[in-house]
């Protein structure tokens, strides 16, 4: 299964870095450093709502309207700028994933990436729908049927059996509350351990967001 930093890195993930950075306004290299960091970050959300059933049939739902054709229409979607119905679309979604956490997340991303909250959550909104795409496709194609399998998908596009500092890394990020103590620690951590490359999500971060090899 292919994890959501490899799809990053791929030509469609280089059309869909360039397309959200052209329909925000926004610096190419910035705009794939804020998705580097956040695609993650709403992954692991998702996989912590779908912990419930009642969460996990809600995502479930969703998918089934986010059924990934919106990725064989990339060309039409970015052209003169991605339609307001997507983006208000992708607001609903991050309010839906990241409830109050949300201006916390992109206070983190937005202080490691550079990007004031407003040009973060442009991005975030735009990219929402389309991570929703991504992962309905790769829903259907894994043949997840039921609220069960949901989860395991999400921890295969996470990167599989991550190591404990990646998952206390998203969870940092998760649990920002915006008062910056967070931020602080979130830096220490992703600073600290540049030098250990894990060689997972964690060394994916970290190469995007400072080009560390």
């Amino acid at each position: 299964m292919e994890g959501i930093l490899d799809l990053l890195n791929s030509p469609m993930g280089k059309t869909i870095i360039n397309g959200v950075a052209g329909s925000t306004g926004q610096d190419s290299s910035k705009t794939g450093s804020v998705l580097t960091m956040a695609l993650p970050v709403l992954m692991k959300a998702m996989q912590r709502n779908a912990a419930t059933p009642q969460g996990a049939e809600g995502l479930m739902g969703a998918l089934s309207k986010h059924d990934g054709g919106i990725l064989d229409n990339l060309g039409d979607l970015f052209n003169g700028g991605v339609n307001q119905d997507v983006v208000n679309d992708g607001g609903k979604i991050l309010g839906h994933v990241l409830g109050a956490k949300q201006q916390g997340v992109e206070q983190v991303i937005g202080q490691k990436t550079g990007m004031d909250l407003g040009a973060v959550g442009n991005i975030l909104k735009t990219a929402a729908p389309i991570l929703m795409g991504v992962l309905g496709k790769q829903s259907r194609q894994s043949g997840v049927s039921n609220s069960g399998g949901i989860g395991d998908l999400l921890g295969g596009m996470l990167g599989g059996n991550s190591t404990q500092q990646e998952q206390s890394f998203l969870e940092k990020i998760l649990d920002a509350d915006g008062d910056g103590s967070v931020i602080d620690d979130v830096a220490g951590m992703v600073l600290g351990g540049s030098q250990k490359k894990s060689g997972g999500l964690l060394g994916g971060l970290l190469g995007g967001l400072f080009g560390k090899k």
